[in-house]
């Protein structure tokens, strides 16, 4: 029977270079369209301009998404993000900026989840358009998240991924979920998935409510503060398999620093 507890385990950390099984790529599933231009820090990664993943600009010339979903784009001659936008078919007053690089932790493992972070160069710094493109501050605390805290998932991922030949949502939404116990994930996983310190499970007792394909990258807020990205999961909407997230902890937070000084010699957060 699943308890919750509360001991962190650490994975074998391998560099695997495939793509993530059910749940990746993850859309809102339940939940309800946001207010028009309320996340001007969120990002539509694209590849020949459809939407692949969500992100999340961290500075001008900075986005932060999840590191599978470079299997999306082996290429990035036609991989672009979107800033500023709601509805991804109208791009009046949005920003498209073509990728630089991408960086990710040699420690990223497709297998275990573990480290599923990457930081996004663009190749322009985008201007900062009053509310609609502003970034969102890397967290100042590295105190963990308490489990039942209440947060908030957002992303263009699919709302029903039992349809045939499912789509990312149009407008952006956003559903309430409760960050939830490691150990009491990972039974609920039956212990096939190891649930670091650096990762974080989070889901809605109410199915169906959930993130799913076109989600993974997508910001999790909790309290207003950005502490984890979308990273995968068992399906969408199982209550019994909750999402699972990358969490911005110390380590990530201080990677994400150290890459960004290296390329721009710069210290500015």
């Amino acid at each position: 029977m699943c308890t919750q507890g509360s001991v962190l385990l650490t994975g074998l950390l391998i560099c695997i270079w495939s793509a993530f099984t059910d749940g990746a790529g993850v859309s809102i599933v339940g939940g309800k369209e946001v207010k028009a231009h309320s996340k001007p820090w969120m990002v539509s990664v694209q590849r020949s301009q459809q939407h692949v993943c969500g992100g999340v600009l961290i500075q001008d010339q900075w986005v932060l998404t999840a590191a599978h979903c470079s299997m999306s784009f082996p290429s990035l001659g036609d991989v672009t993000v979107l800033l500023g936008a709601h509805s991804l078919k109208k791009e009046k007053n949005t920003i498209r900026v073509g990728i630089e690089r991408c960086e990710i932790p040699q420690t990223f493992n497709e297998k275990t989840k573990a480290d599923d972070i990457m930081l996004i160069k663009l190749k322009d710094k985008v201007k900062v358009k009053k509310e609609k493109v502003k970034p969102f501050k890397l967290p100042k605390s590295y105190k963990d998240i308490l489990p039942k805290t209440k947060c908030q998932v957002i992303g263009w991922g699919v709302t029903d991924p039992k349809v045939q030949k499912p789509k990312p949502s149009d407008t952006l939404r956003g559903v309430e979920v409760a960050i939830i116990d490691r150990d009491y994930c990972a039974c609920l996983y039956n212990k096939n998935l190891v649930i670091t310190e650096d990762m974080l499970c989070a889901g809605n007792k109410n199915p169906k409510h959930d993130a799913c394909q076109g989600d993974s990258g997508g910001p999790l807020e909790c309290n207003k503060n950005l502490v984890g990205l979308v990273s995968g999961g068992t399906g969408c909407g199982d209550p019994k398999k909750p999402g699972v997230y990358t969490r911005l902890s110390e380590k990530h937070v201080s990677w994400i620093k150290n890459i960004i000084k290296r390329q721009s010699n710069s210290t500015v957060f």
